[in-house]
C-alpha cells in the first residue's frame, strides 16, 4: 500500500496518557440480540453464526463457484416483475375505499401501543420495511389497498419481510493493519488555562462532560491544527467560530477517543465528525483497487444521508477523497458500480448498505471510523439489528461516534455496547428544544381557522426569509400547497408520494430559491439543513414532542438566533399543550396564557 503524503500538523501524534492498548473492547460476535419490541422480526434460522475460520481481509479466498452477486440481484429484481402481486387485504381495502381520517378502532390501537413506548414507525420496521427506502419504494401499494401511511409519512405495513442479518465476523482469524488515531496536539492558549478558567468556560458554553482523560475545549478552530487546505475549506462555508458541541467535540475526537454527543438540532454535529474524519482517512494508506471505505457514517433517513454527504463533500474536495451516498431511491445498480470503484468514505442508511454489502459491493476490513448520526431515531425506526450487523463487520479497534439530539437510556445503554470508553458530551438540556429558536403558540378554536391564519401571515414571513408547514398527512399538504398555489405564492410539496427525483428536484428549487414556502410531513423533519429557512409553521401539530423539537429546529441552524417556529393547536389537543408547556418553559419561551389555560384542562 502507498502512503499518503502526511498532513502538515498531524506527522507527530502527542503523547497522551490514555492507554488505547488497554482500552481495546472484549472481543464480541455482534448478532441481533432478543428484544420484545423487535419480536416481529424474522430472522432466518440457517444463517451462520461467525465467519468460515481464516476469513481473509483482502477477500480474495472467495470461492470461484460463487454466484456473481450482481446477477443474483439482477434475477431477484426480474423474479419480483415476474411475480403477481398480493391481493389487497380487505381491511386495508376497507380504510381506503372509506377516506376518513378520523380516529377509528385500529389507529386508537397503535396510539395505546405507541403511549406504552413504541412508536408506529417501529411497527413498520419490525415489519421489515426500512423508512429510508421502502416508504418511497411501497408508496403505489397504497393505491392497491395493500398499505396505509401513518401522519408521521411512515408504513403501517400489513404484510411482512424477512430481515436476514449479515453473518457476524470473527475478528480474532483476521489480521488487521495498525492505524493512528490520536492526532491533537494542545495548544498553548488551550493548555495554559486553569482549571477553574476551564470550569467557567465549559459553565458558559453550557457543556457537561463524563468520562476520563477529557480534552478540553477549544475555542477556535486554529486550535485544532488543522492543516492549511482543510483550514481554507473551513473559511470557504464561512465558518466563524466553533459551535458549542464542535468546541468540546473537535478535541476528543481527533484524540482519538469514542463519543456520545448529544445536543439541540441544528448545532453544528455534522462539522463535528466530518472535519475529523478527514484528518484520520489522509493519515491511512491509500486505497488500492476494490478497497474502501475507511469512513463509515450511517444516518436514518435518505434526506439526512444527504445532507451529510452534501457537507462531507465540501470538505473532502481539497483531498481528492471519494464520497459515496448509499440510500434507497437510487439506481442500486449505480451505487454497486460506484462502490466497486472505490471510495475513502460512504454516508448510507442502514437498510442500502447491508443490501450492498451483501451484493459484496464494498468489503469493511479498511474501515476504522464509524459514525451513528441521530442515533436515537436509527433505534426508534427499529434499525438495531441492521446496526449491530454493520458494527460486526467493522474491526473492533475502530473509532465509534455517536451523535443525536436525544439520548433516551435504552439507546444509551446499547450505544455503550458499541463504544470502547466513551466520553459523554452534553450541550444544553438533553432532548430540547433550541433556545436559539423564538417560539409562538396560538390557540386557535378549530381547524377551519388555519388556513385564513396561514393566508394571513405567511407574506411577512416570507419577507424574513424561507418558510417551512408542516402538516400532519399527506393529503393536508396537498390541500395547503393547492389553496397557497391559487394565491400566487411560490410553494412546494414534500411527502411520500413523491419519488425520489422529484423530491430532490423540490429541495434543490427550494435552496435556490425558485420555491418560497416548502410544505412537508414529518419525513422532512429530520437533517434537513437548509439555512434560508427563517420560519417554520407546525400547521398540524407533531404526534410527540420528540418530532415537534426536530421539526421547529429546521430553523435556527448553527447558532442563527433569527428562526421563529409557530404552531397552532386546538381546543381539542389538551393533552399535547401540557407537554407543550414544559418544552417552552424549559428553553425560556414566553407561555400564553390560553395555552396554560389549554393544558390546565388534562391536569
Amino acid at each position: 500500500m502507498s502512503k499518503r503524503p502526511k498532513l502538515e500538523g498531524f506527522s507527530i501524534p502527542r503523547p497522551t496518557s490514555y492507554n488505547f492498548e488497554r482500552s481495546q473492547p472484549v472481543q464480541r460476535l455482534y448478532r441481533p440480540t432478543d428484544d420484545p419490541d423487535l419480536d416481529d422480526i424474522a430472522f432466518s434460522d440457517d444463517a451462520p453464526s461467525d465467519a468460515p475460520a481464516g476469513t481473509a481481509v483482502d477477500g480474495k479466498a472467495e470461492h470461484d463457484e460463487e454466484i456473481d452477486p450482481l446477477d443474483a440481484f439482477m434475477a431477484e429484481i426480474q423474479e419480483e416483475i415476474r411475480a403477481p402481486p398480493p391481493p389487497p387485504k380487505a381491511e386495508a381495502l376497507r380504510r381506503a375505499d372509506s377516506g376518513d381520517d378520523e380516529d377509528d378502532p385500529v389507529e386508537s390501537f397503535l396510539r395505546a401501543k405507541k403511549d406504552a413506548g413504541l412508536t408506529l414507525a417501529a411497527d413498520a420496521m419490525r415489519a421489515g420495511y426500512d423508512s429510508d427506502e421502502e416508504v418511497y419504494a411501497a408508496a403505489k401499494a397504497v393505491d392497491a389497498g395493500m398499505m396505509e401511511y401513518d401522519s408521521d409519512d411512515n408504513p403501517i405495513v400489513v404484510d411482512k419481510k424477512t430481515i436476514e442479518p449479515i453473518p457476524a465476523l470473527d475478528h480474532s482469524t483476521i489480521e488487521y493493519d495498525t492505524f493512528t488515531k490520536d492526532f491533537y496536539e494542545e495548544k498553548p492558549s488551550i493548555s495554559g488555562m486553569s482549571d477553574q478558567e476551564v470550569a467557567d468556560y465549559m459553565k458558559s458554553l453550557a457543556i457537561r462532560v463524563s468520562g476520563f482523560d477529557v480534552p478540553r475545549p477549544i475555542k477556535n478552530f486554529e486550535d485544532c491544527g488543522f492543516p492549511v487546505p482543510l483550514m481554507n475549506a473551513i473559511a470557504k462555508q464561512a465558518y466563524q467560530k466553533p459551535t458549542t458541541i464542535q468546541c468540546q467535540a473537535l478535541p476528543i475526537v481527533l484524540s482519538g477517543r469514542d463519543i456520545i454527543g448529544i445536543a439541540k438540532t441544528g448545532s453544528g454535529k455534522t462539522a463535528a465528525f466530518v472535519l475529523p474524519m478527514i484528518v484520520h482517512i489522509m493519515d491511512q494508506p491509500e486505497l488500492e483497487k476494490e478497497e474502501g471505505p475507511i469512513g463509515v457514517i450511517c444516518a436514518p433517513t435518505r434526506e439526512l444521508a444527504h445532507q451529510i454527504y452534501l457537507e462531507a463533500k465540501k470538505f473532502a474536495k481539497p483531498y481528492n477523497l471519494r464520497v459515496a451516498a448509499v440510500y434507497g431511491g437510487v439506481s442500486k445498480f449505480d451505487q454497486f458500480k460506484e462502490l466497486k470503484a472505490g471510495c475513502e468514505v460512504v454516508i448510507a442508511t442502514p437498510g442500502r448498505l447491508i443490501d450492498l454489502l451483501k451484493m459484496k459491493a464494498l468489503k469493511m476490513f479498511r474501515a476504522t471510523y464509524l459514525v451513528l448520526d441521530e442515533a436515537d431515531r436509527m433505534f426508534d425506526l427499529g434499525f438495531e439489528p441492521q446496526i449491530r450487523s454493520i458494527v460486526g463487520q467493522i474491526r473492533p479497534g475502530r473509532q465509534t461516534l455517536l451523535f443525536s439530539a436525544t439520548m433516551p437510556y435504552k439507546v444509551e445503554r446499547l450505544a455503550r455496547e458499541i463504544l470502547t470508553d466513551p466520553i459523554r458530551v452534553t450541550v444544553g438540556q438533553v432532548g430540547g428544544a433550541n433556545e436559539d429558536i423564538k417560539q409562538v403558540v396560538n390557540v386557535i378554536p378549530s381547524d377551519a381557522e388555519k388556513m385564513p391564519w396561514l393566508l394571513e401571515k405567511l407574506p411577512g414571513m416570507i419577507d424574513d426569509g424561507d418558510v417551512l408547514v408542516f402538516a400532519s398527512k399527506k393529503a393536508r399538504v396537498d390541500e395547503i400547497e393547492r389553496e397557497l398555489n391559487q394565491r400566487g405564492f411560490r410553494i412546494a410539496a414534500l411527502h411520500g408520494d413523491k419519488d425520489q427525483a422529484s423530491r430532490m428536484e423540490t429541495l434543490q428549487k427550494f435552496k435556490s430559491g425558485t420555491y418560497h414556502v416548502l410544505v412537508a410531513t414529518d419525513v422532512a423533519a429530520r437533517g434537513l439543513d437548509i439555512k434560508s429557512i427563517k420560519t417554520v409553521v407546525n400547521f398540524d401539530i407533531a404526534k410527540e414532542m420528540d418530532m415537534h423539537i426536530h421539526r421547529i429546529g429546521r430553523t435556527g441552524r448553527a447558532g442563527d438566533k433569527d428562526g421563529t417556529a409557530y404552531t397552532l393547536i386546538t381546543q381539542k389537543e389538551a393533552r399535547f399543550a401540557g407537554e407543550l408547556v414544559q418544552s417552552l418553559i424549559a428553553a425560556g419561551q414566553d407561555v400564553p396564557n390560553e395555552l396554560m389555560d389549554l393544558a390546565m384542562k388534562v391536569s
